[in-house]
Formats: structure tokens, sequence, C-alpha cells
């Protein structure tokens, strides 16, 4: 019987073009026998990666992240929550082994779909992804894929594909702090990783996902998940303003790809401590997601949330705001659904009230937009509308 070491160094030697380079042998495999070995065995990522020296492209690529990192530690855009923090290092940490040393994980706070991993180790996770993904195995899925172009490099590949100096600027602006997010997709989908980094970096993914034990078959979940928001808005000129979609381009038989990869799929999904660790900050981003105005992508999402927990109190808000602020035919009713049924719960949003008061307000309901104002203010007396809405009930009142 062999020992699990040797079956663990017998993927390394096949999975990644770069063990050689780490000092574990062996030569790399094309992207279609990547894709075509089993995937049931344990598997470990390779050594730590050892810091390049400083006059190497590689070299100054992560000298300009270890700048970039200090600018983003500084961010107000940055999540600061240690009980946060903690739970996606341990994720971070089954996924990749000892390379978790060199890793580090930001939270930063942009509602889209994004995880980014730069050659020197530092990890961005947007909130709008933590939104979306459902449990922890979805949320391993994205992370064992980013960590996959890590272990390859691909990052480096994309540098070094830049033609001129500007070029890379913007590959690096990828990697780096959040910007304009809609003008940094546009620069994204000039700088995709090709279809074979896309499958060596889902293979990796899916080992290293299922090696930490989990259900495989979510890798597919998220996609088929983020390609049902975008299919709204239409295809490609949806992709662009996606920038996880533009530098991670879909192809129509990747879902497929993934059910294959994750074989039976029997593995831990992680839905109740997952909820647990998102709740403190849920509301938060929900209203992020509204203020972003792409209201139809917005309301896939809640729509798919609901499927899921029907009556949640905070999902039945968002979405009834969002119908406030369309404000299309038939909205204005479709909103006072959701916001009665979410200011009925047993712990409604406080901002479901006010929603709830402008909706009756417009709908000539004066009586019941002044008890929503009020219980507004009864909840919420130093708001900052506090004002305003205190000149509505004046209105209101005969």
């Amino acid at each position: 019987m062999s020992h699990p070491q040797e079956g663990r160094r017998a993927f390394l030697r096949s999975a990644c073009r770069h063990c050689a380079a780490l000092g574990l042998g062996g030569a790399g495999l094309s992207a279609p026998a990547l894709a075509q070995a089993p995937v049931a065995e344990p598997t470990l990522p390779p050594a730590r990666l050892a810091r390049p020296a400083l006059d190497t492209d590689e070299g100054g690529l992560w000298a300009l992240m270890d700048r970039e990192e200090t600018r983003l530690r500084r961010s107000p855009f940055v999540v600061r929550d240690k009980t946060l923090a903690a739970y996606l290092e341990q994720l971070v940490c089954r996924l990749g082994g000892e390379h978790c040393r060199d890793v580090r994980v930001h939270v930063v706070r942009t509602p889209v779909f994004n995880a980014t991993m730069a050659p020197n180790g530092m990890m961005q996770i947007w909130t709008g992804l933590l939104l979306r993904v459902e449990n922890e195995a979805q949320l391993a899925a994205v992370l064992g894929h980013e960590i996959g172009h890590y272990l390859e490099r691909h990052q480096l590949e994309l540098l070094r594909a830049a033609k001129d100096r500007a070029a890379a600027g913007q590959v690096l602006g990828l990697f780096g702090l959040a910007g304009a997010v809609a003008s940094l997709a546009v620069v994204a989908s000039g700088f995709a990783f090709s279809r074979e980094q896309e499958s060596r970096a889902d293979a990796i993914g899916m080992r290293l996902m299922q090696a930490a034990g989990y259900d495989g078959r979510q890798a597919a979940q998220v996609w088929d998940n983020l390609l049902g928001e975008l299919e709204v808005t239409g295809g490609e000129d949806a992709g662009r303003r996606s920038v996880m979609m533009a530098t991670h381009p879909p192809a129509a038989d990747r879902r497929d790809e993934l059910l294959r990869l994750a074989g039976a799929g029997e593995g831990r999904i992680g839905a109740d401590e997952f909820e647990q660790a998102m709740a403190p900050h849920r509301l938060g981003w929900l209203q992020e997601e509204i203020r972003r105005g792409q209201f139809e992508e917005s309301l896939v999402l809640f729509r798919r949330m609901l499927a899921r927990r029907p009556g949640d109190a905070q999902v039945q808000f968002a979405r009834g705001e969002v119908y406030r602020q369309r404000d299309g035919q038939g909205d204005l009713e479709l909103a006072r659904q959701d916001l009665r049924a979410a200011s009925a719960a047993a712990s409604p949003p406080t901002e479901a009230f006010r929603s709830l008061g402008l909706v009756l307000r417009r709908l000539a309901d004066p009586a019941g937009a002044a008890l929503a104002f009020e219980q507004y203010l009864a909840l919420a007396p130093q708001a900052v509308d506090a004002a305003l809405i205190r000149q509505y009930l004046t209105e209101l009142k005969p």
C-alpha cells in the first residue's frame, strides 16, 4: 500500500507545470490531459513559491504588488472584521496547505462578484462574491480556482503578454486595489485568462476543494448562478461589466466540464457555517448591491435567494427596494408586497419601514405611509434622513 504523500506528489508532478522549478520534479501535462486526470485522489499544492529576485520581471511584479497591498491595507473599502477574516483564512489554509503562510486575505467592500490572487500572495475577496455564493463549498471552489492561477503563475503570463508599459500597468491594476469597477471590467476584458489557463485552474481548484472535503459539484453551481444573472441583460455586453467574467471567460461547456471533474461529488457543503460567518454583514451587502443599480441582475439574485430561504426578511426588503427604485409598470405594487412582508417579520430590517412608507405615499395611502414612517423613526430616531421623514409625516397628517 503506497503512502498518501506519494499519491499527492504524483498529482503535483502531473498537474503543475512549475513543479520542476519548485524542486518537485516531473513534466507538466497538456490542458486536456490535466482535465482528464482522475480527481478523487486527495492532493496538496506544490511546495511554497520562493520569492523571485528583484531584478527579474517576476520579482518586479511582486514588489509592485507589495506596494499595492500596502495601499490596500489603508483603504476604507477593506472590511475590518477579525472574525470574518479568521473564517476566510482558515478556509484558504484548508485549500492551500503550506501556502497558507504566504497568502494574505483581504475582504474588499465592492458589490461585484470577484476574487483575485496576486503573484505575491495578496488575495482579494470582494463582498459581491460573498453575497452570491450560497455555501462554503461554493466559496472554496472560487478560491481554489484563484489559488490554481497563483500556483501556475498565470498572472505573470498576463504581464508578459502585455505589449507595452501602459498595457502592463493595466494588467497590474486587475490585481490591485479596486477602483472604478465598470472601467476595470472593460480593461479586464482585454487581458482575459486563456481557455487553457482556465482549464488548469479549474482542475487544480477542483482537486484542492475535494482534498479539503468539499462537494465538487458546487463549483459548477457557482458559474450556473452567475451566468443566470448576466443573461438577463444580454450575454457579451453583460460580461464586459463583470470583472470576473471578463478575466475568466465562460465557455459553453464549462459547467459540464466542472461536473465531470467533480465525479460523484460527495463531500461537505458547509451552508450553516458560511451563513453564520456572513450574517453580520449581509444586510449591508444587500444594500450595496441595490446601489449598484443593475436592477435586472439584482432581481435574479434576490429571487434565487428567496427560493432557497422563503420569507427571508432582509432579501424581501432588498427586492422590494429594487422594485421601488426601478419604478416600472406594476413595480410599486410588487414593492408594497415585499416590503409589507419584510416589515411584518420577527426581525424586520429597520429600513423596510422607511421604504414601505415611501411606497405607500406614492400609492396615495396616507394613513399606511404615516404608520410606516412612525415605526421607522421609533426604531431609528437618529437616522440621517429622520428630519425628512418627519417632514413627510407633517404633510401626511390632516
